[in-house]
């Protein structure tokens, strides 16, 4: 049974549409990435979920009970929702403990209910309870806002970019973090979020949100392989997208003849390949596994230390039928090539094609 069910939700504001007739659902104790560009309608989503904002048609259940709906409006505190809101939002004034417990009954507020609990869960020493706020660093903060999430023991977790404002590194471990607490606690959770690899590592899902519509909801690795729209293609990651034609199942391009990865109809298509797909090999090597090679030249090289991004332009004989074959690969840092060098190219796993108008 689905912890959480959608069904036709719409949202307007001031007649302008942010919400399309959304239909979702969350099984019980997974992590789903709602993942989106800005403007997609992704925090309209929350806002409506959480019961800040009201509904215009559509309904919404949690764990088989109907909080939105039919003219039903629960209001946000009895929905049983933990909120986590993109910088922690904690209260300055009070203690790490006091915070976790804030939003719990008198009485449990004053015996401090399960603050050593939630915040080894978290991750973070018991003797932290005592600490302010002020005094933890910004990853610190946004676990003992999970905890303060958790206190209540909620029937879902909304997590709204909460790792945004923290730099690269800190935003890696604290999300780890997070998403460990989630799984020992078996919560029900959705993470909102622009990140696409924030999404892709985290989610067992990921739902895509495109101007107010859910385009496609599916594991990481099926939405990464087979987007279902080149623009989402280029949203989730780098894709190269070379003219081609599909025929008997086979898709032809300016990297030659290539197998798919879903079935199309015949004819004109946008072939989608990810950069990494692409082998960059020494000038007169051979592929390993009988795979045709192109002869390429290295336009330019962008090093970013584990990887480098590689701009190739295939040779002018091969290039004079597909004269705008400029071809963006991915290679291991320690196999960067130079701008000038002659390369082979070849491609490695199926592919992804989108028909053409």
């Amino acid at each position: 049974m689905s912890e959480l069910r959608i069904s036709g939700l719409h949202k307007s504001f001031d007649g302008h549409a942010v919400l399309h007739g959304i239909d979702l659902s969350v099984e019980r104790g997974t992590l789903l990435a709602l993942l989106g560009p800005s403007g997609s309608g992704k925090t309209t989503l929350l806002r409506v979920l959480c019961g800040f904002e009201r509904a215009d048609s559509g309904t919404i259940e949690i764990e088989g009970r109907r909080v939105a709906g039919n003219d039903l409006h629960l209001p946000s505190e009895q929905r049983r929702i933990g909120y986590v809101p993109q910088e922690g939002a904690l209260f300055p004034h009070l203690s790490v403990a006091d915070n976790i417990v804030f939003g719990l009954p008198r009485g449990q507020r004053r015996a401090r209910h399960r603050v050593a609990e939630l915040l080894e869960l978290v991750g973070l020493p018991a003797s932290y309870a005592e600490r302010a706020p002020q005094q933890l660093s910004g990853g610190q903060q946004q676990r003992v806002a999970l905890a303060r999430a958790l206190a209540p023991s909620p029937t879902l977790v909304m997590l709204d970019e909460p790792f945004s404002s923290l730099d690269a590194a800190l935003r890696l471990e604290t999300r780890q973090a997070v998403a460990n607490a989630l799984a020992a606690a078996g919560a029900t959770a959705v993470l909102v979020t622009h990140d696409q690899s924030e999404a892709l590592s985290l989610g067992r899902e990921v739902a895509v949100l495109w101007d107010g519509k859910l385009i496609q909801k599916a594991t990481p690795e099926t939405l990464y392989r087979r987007p279902v729209t080149r623009e989402l293609a280029s949203f989730i990651g780098e894709a190269v997208l070379l003219p081609g034609l599909v025929a008997h199942e086979v898709a032809v391009c300016a990297l030659g003849e290539l197998k798919l990865s879903a079935p199309i109809a015949d004819g004109p298509v946008d072939v989608m390949v990810r950069p990494e797909q692409i082998r960059v090999l020494a000038a007169g090597e051979a592929a390993t596994n009988g795979t045709h090679t192109f002869d390429a030249v290295v336009r330019e090289v962008t090093f970013n230390g584990q990887d480098a991004s590689v701009l190739l332009q295939l040779d002018a004989q091969h290039a004079a039928t597909t004269p705008s074959a400029a071809i963006r690969a991915r290679v291991p840092g320690y196999r960067s090539p130079h701008p000038g060098d002659r390369v082979r190219l070849a491609v490695d796993g199926d592919v992804t094609a989108y028909a053409r108008a």
